[in-house]
């Protein structure tokens, strides 16, 4: 007959035997817990202290692109749309054409004006040479007319004397006397005539500038004669893609009538408004990280470009009057743009008006407290 023998200490129970060894695992556990949980904190706080503490952060953020409207500068029908609803496009690509026929008429027209003033003022400058030499003919006529009055006063003069003295006729130094004012008259007529002449050249002088004047306005008109028959096409202004198309062939468009929108997605930026408290220490040039709601698990790159000069309120339609009435205090946003570091196929999912959760690090700027304190300090 075998007997066993019980190992365990007098008066501890199977239970408690077995109790032991679970309650040291599970102390090892939650030191082990307790451990990772200590690091982990260890290294978020320094994670915070090195980095987290400078990023300040926003989810009131847009992508967006300076888009250009297209609107016609003359009226007219449309007679052709060359692009189509969300199609890309180039710069100076056409878009639309307006019908050309009215405004080709008035350029046909503009140009036979021209011709016809330009006629006016050669027709006067060929007046002007045929009246400057009739000038030329009457100052040579005033100029016989002198000499000849010049020598009927000589033949009074040398007849005179003769004449007293009974050696000459007085019949002969009267008819001296007739011949000499006669040329005196003369020559007072021939003055009057080159005076008359000059005044023709003068008159007709201020004819050609007058001529010259309308030449230009002529001119003035057929240029833009040409520019409403080249603005009956409209171009792309610049590269992107066709948004908001309200265009169609057959309608009657007015100057102004928005048709059509190019959106430059190639250029497109991020606008984020920042709280007035968290814009202390941005600086343009630092760099953001871009979380778009539209590319999870994407994280994008871009740099702070520049800062709007007044916050939102300040360009709002209605501003805030705040020195009437009672005042609560409203923390202000304030725009500020961000390039975005993005390649061609990343952009080409990129579309103004995406939300953006955007992070800016500020580590850059955290010198600058001491260096405005100072400055302040010495005033």
């Amino acid at each position: 007959m075998s007997t066993t023998t019980d190992a365990r200490p007098r008066g501890q129970t199977q239970q408690e035997s077995d109790g032991a060894p679970r309650r040291a695992r599970n102390r090892g556990w939650l030191i082990g817990a307790l451990i990772v949980a200590l690091v982990a904190g260890i290294a978020w706080a320094a994670h915070w202290w090195t980095v987290g503490r400078f990023i300040e952060s926003t989810d009131d953020a847009y992508l967006q692109a300076d888009s250009v409207t297209v609107a016609p500068k003359i009226s007219g029908y449309v007679t052709q749309v060359y692009v189509r609803d969300n199609e890309t496009v180039a710069a100076g690509a056409p878009l639309v054409r307006l019908d050309t026929r009215q405004y080709e008429a008035s350029l046909a027209q503009a140009q036979a004006t021209v011709d016809a003033r330009e006629a006016d003022l050669a027709r006067a400058q060929a007046d002007l040479k045929q009246q400057q030499a009739g000038v030329v003919q009457a100052q040579a006529q005033e100029q016989v007319a002198r000499v000849a009055a010049r020598h009927a006063q000589d033949d009074v003069t040398r007849y005179a004397p003769l004449a007293a003295t009974g050696a000459e006729t007085s019949e002969r130094l009267a008819s001296l006397v007739s011949t000499r004012d006669q040329a005196r008259a003369t020559v007072e007529a021939n003055a009057a005539a080159v005076r008359s002449a000059q005044t023709q050249v003068d008159a007709t002088t201020a004819q050609i500038a007058q001529a010259r004047a309308q030449v230009e306005a002529a001119r003035a008109s057929l240029r833009q004669a040409q520019l409403d028959v080249n603005d009956t096409t409209l171009y792309s202004p610049v590269a992107g893609k066709i948004g908001d198309r309200s265009v169609r062939v057959g309608q009657y468009v007015q100057p102004g009538t928005r048709l059509l929108t190019v959106v430059p997605v190639q250029s497109v930026y991020l606008e984020a408004n920042f709280k007035e408290t968290q814009i202390g220490h941005m600086r343009p040039g630092q760099s953001a990280t871009l979380h778009v709601d539209a590319l999870r698990g994407i994280d994008l790159h871009g740099v702070v470009d520049s800062f709007a000069p007044g916050t939102g309120a300040q360009f709002a339609l209605l501003p805030p009057e705040n020195a009437t009435g009672n005042f609560t205090k409203i923390v202000q946003r304030v725009p500020v743009r961000i390039r975005v570091d993005a390649g061609p196929q990343t952009r080409a999912l990129l579309l103004p008006g995406l939300s953006v959760t955007v992070d800016v690090d500020t580590r850059t700027a955290r010198g600058d407290d001491r260096r405005l304190a100072e400055e302040n300090a010495h005033g």
